[in-house]
């Protein structure tokens, strides 16, 4: 049970927390997880792990566009990268 094991509620504190607090805690571990889920990561580690693993770049893909989504609602802007 992700709840259980990610946030550290009991069985009790589940059973009492209305459905619609438990599946909006789910959502957010889920959006958590995909927000965070790539960091540390650039394009160049990217290439490198889906020469083995192709469905690598699919996941990185969804890791940009969910933190370009959350990053646009906060008001971050994009950081200008001079690499070439």
């Amino acid at each position: 049970m992700p709840l259980m094991i990610e946030l550290g509620m009991s069985w009790s504190e589940i059973k009492q927390t209305p459905r619609y607090e438990l599946e909006a805690l789910v959502s957010a571990m889920y959006n958590y997880k995909a927000y965070h889920s790539m960091d540390g990561y650039d394009d160049e580690d990217v290439s490198k792990m889906a020469k083995d693993k192709p469905k690598i770049r699919q996941q990185y893909m969804n890791y940009l566009s969910t933190r370009r989504k959350y990053n646009e609602k906060v008001g971050i802007k994009h950081k200008v990268s001079f690499r070439g």
